[in-house]
């Protein structure tokens, strides 16, 4: 095989797809004291679903995270974390909170999912150490991501926003400020994002916005606020069966 420019850069992109931050114990690589995590929101067709990881050995589930580069812009550590774990790029991405409470240390929580990947973990280890943590939440396209666990984790995986297991430190609050943050403005957030193909049907756009907010909507105001909204472009009809019974697709405007 010919080791040429793109072999390299594939080459370093993988290895920094599988770089373990437990294994540097002073963290030489990463910004101390300053992490991220992101609730990554996608939708099924019926419910609004998360990613949830869990850690070897240990039975802690959390949300995706990571540190940051560095060099490294504190947005590009993000997406680079979510594409790791879900192979998308063109992702929904936006800063909810910072979440910095004395209460989030602690240093036995990070210390047995160290020990757990058959490391060393002393008390100078720097994962051992205060953070605070960026919070972000995404939106991303369900039918397309390809799940991978990090380095130190088993699993990758979807759950239901109703069934979401309880998660380590203050993850389950990052959970519900997320939540908070995507059900205001709801509207412009949607636009735009992936949580819809690009064509979708009033029922589908309907469906998205009960799973987000957790409640029924009239479906006849529903239909009368979004068209007069000026945030949709209707096309051609969606022809499954009776054509009479067809409806329209409709599209965000760019």
């Amino acid at each position: 095989m010919t080791f040429n420019f793109f072999n390299i850069f594939t080459f370093l992109h993988m290895a920094k797809q599988k770089d373990n931050p437990a294994e540097n114990k002073k963290g030489e690589s990463y910004l101390t004291h300053v992490a991220f995590d992101s609730v990554v929101f996608g939708f099924s067709g019926e419910k609004l679903k998360i990613l949830v990881m869990e850690y070897h050995n240990t039975g802690l589930f959390a949300l995706p995270g990571g540190f940051v580069g560095l060099k490294e812009n504190l947005n590009a550590a993000v997406r680079r974390g979510l594409k790791e774990r879900t192979g998308l790029s063109n992702i929904y991405l936006e800063q909810c909170y910072v979440f910095g409470d004395v209460k989030r240390h602690q240093p036995a929580v990070l210390r047995k999912i160290i020990k757990a990947n058959g490391l060393a973990a002393d008390d100078k280890h720097w994962l051992l150490d205060r953070f605070i943590s960026v919070a972000y939440y995404a939106l991303i396209n369900y039918s397309k991501v390809k799940l991978q666990p990090d380095t130190l984790s088993d699993s990758c995986e979807w759950y239901d926003l109703d069934a979401v297991p309880k998660l380590m430190l203050d993850h389950n609050l990052i959970v519900q400020k997320a939540l908070e943050t995507l059900r205001k403005n709801l509207d412009e957030k949607l636009l735009g994002t992936n949580l819809l193909p690009l064509q979708f049907t009033m029922k589908q756009l309907q469906q998205v916005y009960e799973a987000i907010l957790d409640e029924k909507v009239h479906r006849t105001n529903f239909q009368r606020r979004m068209l007069a909204s000026g945030l949709l472009i209707r096309t051609e009809k969606q022809f499954l069966g009776k054509a009479h019974k067809a409806p329209y697709l409709y599209q965000f405007v760019k």
